[in-house]
């Protein structure tokens, strides 16, 4: 349980810096960077079962691009709206 919760939040981390520097071009900080990877996680994973897509989850990797390209999603509309 731990285990996996640490592994959830690293994934958020790495997901949402990788999303901020695709957006801005620079992290926004270790905090909204974990939101935004955990959110764009959930988004990510809507937006796959929505289009009956599935990434190999045999290790990090699938989780990382799911949650990547979602708060990519988020970070669009984030901009959007501000």
């Amino acid at each position: 349980m731990v285990n996996s919760l640490v592994i959830s939040i690293a994934i958020g981390i790495i997901a949402g810096f990788i999303a901020s520097k695709i957006m801005k071009g620079k992290g926004q900080g270790c905090w909204i960077d974990l939101f935004l990877g955990i959110v764009g996680g959930v988004v990510g994973s809507w937006l796959f079962s929505l289009l009956g897509l599935q990434l190999m989850s045999n290790n990090c990797l699938g989780p990382i691009v799911t949650s990547t390209l979602g708060a990519v999603i988020v970070l669009w509309i984030w901009s959007k709206i501000r």
